[in-house]
């Protein structure tokens, strides 16, 4: 993996520490094409990896990256799943099996697919239908690696249905040639569990600062797991939104010597390029 990746909060209106920030950003990026001038910012700083959620905003994002391969043909996209307000939102509106249908439109092998699944509780299967309707987006896009939300992932680990972590490894890579990535806010459990169930250096996206900030288990656990080399692990939140200053945030980051990469987000070149070369230690 890249050691510099880029995130999408900022485009969404996402900001842990302040509303009012986050209402701004959104009002910033109300347009593709706001979204669109940032990325391409990052890839002519040679940040060459962009970690996205499934938002239904991406479908637009992906469609100029799709158009404009011959340019962004080493642009890799990281898609995280699944988003889950619209889930939540769709369930409510249709009911499961009504969401199922309404994510898979158009589709009428996987819509036939997923409603059966859900008729007969098939959750591998439902799993699948719905992983290939997040995917869709990035078709003809490079996505080496799938991500699946800490949302999931951690409830998953607490209900210890670690069946449906090598269910989601193996759909990934064999419908899409890609590594499965997880996200969470537990990593000395995640890790210490998938491990046990024979996952080796899996790919774990997690919260890394200096302050414990959405760290469970608390600092210490995450620098031993980290260097134990038992993972591959991409720090998020480094910044712990905003209250660890940028350079001090990444120095304690960068003495973690086995941390392979650092995810982030900005809404400026300025600030791209200042994270980036920190980072880089340049």
């Amino acid at each position: 993996m890249d050691r510099v990746i880029f995130g999408d909060n900022q485009f969404f209106g996402i900001d842990h520490l302040s509303e009012e920030k986050g209402v701004e950003k959104s009002i910033k990026f109300k347009e593709t094409s706001a979204i669109v001038n940032v990325l391409k910012d990052a890839y002519d700083n040679d940040i060459k990896t962009f970690m996205c959620t499934t938002h239904e905003r991406m479908n637009d994002v992906c469609n100029y990256f799709r158009d404009n391969n011959h340019k962004y043909n080493d642009f890799k996209f990281y898609p995280c799943m699944p988003y889950a307000h619209k889930y939540a939102n769709a369930a409510t509106e249709h009911g499961i099996i009504g969401a199922l249908q309404f994510f898979t439109k158009g589709h009428m092998l996987s819509a036939f697919t997923g409603g059966l699944a859900a008729s007969t509780g098939d959750m591998t299967k439902i799993m699948e239908v719905l992983v290939d309707a997040e995917m869709r987006p990035f078709k003809g896009l490079n996505t080496p690696v799938i991500f699946l939300q800490n949302v999931v992932t951690d409830l998953l680990l607490g209900m210890g249905a670690i069946e449906f972590f090598s269910a989601f490894e193996a759909h990934v890579k064999k419908k899409y040639n890609a590594e499965a990535g997880f996200i969470t806010m537990n990593m000395p459990l995640l890790v210490k569990t998938l491990n046990k169930n024979g996952f080796e250096k899996p790919i774990i996206c997690t919260s890394m600062n200096k302050i414990g900030f959405r760290m469970s288990g608390g600092i210490k656990r995450y620098e031993e797991t980290v260097s134990e080399g038992n993972c591959r692990v991409i720090a998020m939140q480094v910044l712990a939104a905003g209250a660890v200053k940028p350079a001090e945030a990444i120095a304690y980051i960068n003495q973690q010597e086995k941390i392979e990469s650092v995810l982030f987000g900005a809404s400026s070149l300025s600030h791209i390029v200042q994270t980036k070369n920190l980072i880089l230690d340049k």
